[in-house]
């Protein structure tokens, strides 16, 4: 059933703020680290979100001139966070005209990940004309822009969002090169996966403190549109910034094959649309085409399905009291054993990791819980949409289901597999 009162209201919207500015942006290096703000507007909406970026002991020598288009783009993904609040049918754009082709790279980029936005909301639109690009008559050619192609190095840049997957590329690749981890504003399990990993100082770890304009918060409190935003590409684009500030070629993420599958089947609309080998190809393509071919990003577990990462996990048992991947409890550092991300992990960690040690890690059985039945059958395929949450493939969750019902361990939730 349609939600008209979304619909009205994007319509409203749209029509009370039909152009949204990206207005400008300026940063600074001051000692190790790199201080951006940004400046959007639409009527009387401002946002200036400020980020720091801290390099550490991993500094290299910066540019100004080599700087202004990792800063320009980054502001090109960190804009839609403050878009979708009104959905202006015009993004303006004050520095840097983009050809058609950029153009369409970006509407791209944005439609595909905000499907789930666009989903949530009940708001229809299609890829061609849901925003339109217009620049400032002082903007200049984006070609006028340099980057700086970083050289291939023993280096290797590896964020780190404290679950099974960072720890076990972060494993893999630190006994063939110098990691450098990167984490975005962090919080228990992030430092504390870095610190058993051997990472015992801030100064070794590369650090965002991303900040969140407080007037975006009133408005999604004042009724204004709110909802998922890409936020693997926001991740992707500073990891160049973060390739050129460490001269480290190489950045490794830890998306895996997974990631590909829809979250509504059936359709395109996909959660991780950001963490897909889609994505990962365009934005190959535009950092080699449009950025100077500046690093190299790519995903170090793509091969690889989620079972076979929670098998390779399981090797690393030191991390077993420190990982964490729920949303729900991040803030307090803790599994909150009620969301779909939670039973996620236990069923997939379920057949490598022994039932002693699992009630260890959780802090109950998760697959005895009635009330995580919802969650299990959107899990298995049971229901039109899979968990708006970063998981597995259902035959990937039934696959695990079936080699714990193969080893004999029953639950309340294994009958209805």
């Amino acid at each position: 059933m349609i939600n008209t009162q979304n619909i009205d209201n994007k319509t409203t919207l749209q029509r009370k703020y039909p152009h949204f500015h990206y207005l400008n942006y300026n940063f600074q290096v001051i000692e190790n680290s790199i201080s951006m703000q940004f400046f959007f507007q639409t009527n009387e909406l401002i946002f200036t979100p400020k980020m720091s970026l801290k390099l550490g002991k991993y500094e290299q020598e910066m540019h100004k001139s080599e700087m202004e288009g990792l800063v320009f783009n980054i502001g090109l993904i960190e804009l839609v966070s403050y878009w979708k609040a009104t959905c202006s049918p015009q993004i303006v754009i004050h520095n840097y005209t983009l050809d058609e082709t950029q153009q369409n790279w970006w509407k791209k980029l944005y439609y595909k990940g905000l499907g789930e936005f666009f989903y949530q909301n009940e708001i229809s639109c299609k890829q061609d004309d849901f925003v339109r690009f217009s620049f400032a008559t002082e903007a200049t050619p984006y070609s006028d822009l340099d980057f700086k192609k970083i050289d291939i190095s023993q280096k290797v840049i590896v964020p780190i969002g404290g679950g099974k997957d960072s720890v076990v590329t972060l494993e893999k690749l630190r006994k063939e090169k110098e990691v450098i981890p990167f984490i975005i504003n962090p919080r228990g399990a992030t430092l504390d996966c870095t610190r058993v990993a051997g990472f015992e100082t801030l100064n070794e770890i590369v650090i965002l403190e991303r900040e969140i304009d407080a007037n975006l918060l009133t408005c999604n409190k004042q009724g204004f549109l709110n909802g998922h935003t890409p936020f693997s590409a926001m991740l992707a684009f500073y990891t160049l910034l973060v390739s050129y500030g460490t001269g480290a070629r190489e950045i490794a993420l830890s998306n895996e094959a997974s990631a590909n599958e829809a979250t509504v089947l059936g359709t395109e609309v996909n959660h991780q649309y950001s963490k897909s080998l889609e994505f990962e190809k365009n934005f190959q393509h535009y950092v080699q085409h449009y950025m100077g071919n500046c690093a190299h990003y790519y995903s170090y577990l793509r091969s690889f399905s989620e079972l076979q990462i929670a098998e390779k996990f399981a090797q690393y048992p030191q991390y077993f009291s420190v990982f964490r991947s729920c949303n729900a409890g991040s803030k307090e550092n803790k599994w909150c054993c009620s969301c779909p991300k939670c039973l996620f992990a236990y069923i997939i960690l379920s057949p490598f990791i022994d039932k002693n040690t699992r009630l260890e890690i959780f802090g109950e059985d998760l697959l005895n819980k009635p009330e995580m039945e919802r969650f299990f059958n959107q899990l298995i395929g049971k229901e039109a949409t899979k968990p708006f949450e970063c998981v597995g493939t259902i035959e990937e969750v039934v696959a695990a289901l079936k080699m714990l019902d193969h080893q004999k361990e029953k639950s309340w939730l294994l009958a209805y597999v």
